[in-house]
């Protein structure tokens, strides 16, 4: 799932290649993908693109006062095309969801793609007046990006969920998700199932620092980076999530797993948890 470090540059992206075009014909291959109806998708046409932004894991296009706002999602992706097909496509045919094209003042006629790979669509698309309207970022809490420690120390200790669940609630802290979590938490040297409300104020003051460094370090890598090699990069930049097997690159221990019915996370025992694996659900279903 793209997070905080990937949405803003594709946010970042747009303001580069979108902003001061014109908003030209749309493609609707998923109407799905269509959360709202008022205003319709097609008064999006003939507008000026005016700004791109992000709100938490949501990517906003400015088009002179309406937003088109979309989730990707856990497998959602936008394309840039510098030269797409005339030809609408077909609704229903492979992982397009929705292309929008423009005219440039140059005169080019480029477009993006929102697609989506998989069988379970979540890719989420809403054109609104104010993003405060989309109900995923009405409840946003403070950007990772943005909240201060004593913010961020004031919501650890009014909760008391598992850290790894608590750093990933977008309504607590808005941006990170499953992958920089695994990421900070190993970089914290902290159990992803150590409660947050009794976490100490040195532990919570290390675990701000370590999130504000590694999403800055991602988002430095990110900046400029074509659409297409972004995954990429954030995989590049891993040292434990999705890297179950393998060694630990600060201790060298195996990268262990816990699973669950969708998801799964990644640790290390030796550097966060005192050398003890966490259990595991569903190897403990298998073992019965």
């Amino acid at each position: 799932m793209p997070e905080l470090p990937e949405v803003e540059a594709l946010a970042g992206f747009l303001r580069q290649h979108a902003v001061g075009a014109v908003v030209g014909r749309v493609d609707i291959a998923a109407l799905s993908v269509l959360k709202t109806f008022d205003p319709p998708i097609t008064a999006l046409q003939g507008r000026d693109v005016t700004g791109a932004a992000r709100f938490g894991k949501h990517l906003a296009l400015d088009c002179d006062g309406l937003w088109l706002v979309t989730h990707l999602s856990r497998a959602g992706w936008m394309r840039w095309l510098d030269n797409p097909s005339a030809t609408p496509p077909k609704p229903g045919k492979g992982p397009l969801a929705l292309r929008i094209h423009f005219f440039t003042p140059e005169g080019l006629t480029p477009a993006f793609d929102l697609t989506e790979a998989g069988t379970k669509k979540r890719l989420a698309v809403w054109v609104v007046n104010d993003p405060q309207e989309v109900p995923g970022i009405a409840r946003l809490g403070p950007d990772a990006m943005a909240v201060t420690e004593a913010e961020f120390a004031e919501i650890l200790g009014g909760t008391s969920a598992r850290i790894k669940n608590s750093i990933v609630d977008q309504s607590l802290i808005a941006g990170i998700g499953n992958a920089y979590s695994d990421e900070i938490l190993h970089t914290a040297k902290l159990s992803p199932f150590a409660a947050s409300s009794r976490l100490t104020p040195e532990q919570i003051s290390a675990l701000y620092a370590v999130m504000r460094s590694t999403l800055a370090d991602a988002i430095e890598r990110s900046e400029g980076q074509d659409a297409a090699r972004l995954k990429g990069e954030k995989r590049s930049g891993m040292r434990v999530h999705a890297r179950t097997g393998l060694p630990c690159p600060v201790c060298g221990d195996v990268v262990r797993e816990v699973s669950f019915v969708e998801r799964s996370f990644q640790y290390c025992a030796t550097c966060q948890t005192g050398g003890k694996p966490l259990a595991d659900r569903r190897m403990s279903k298998l073992l019965k």
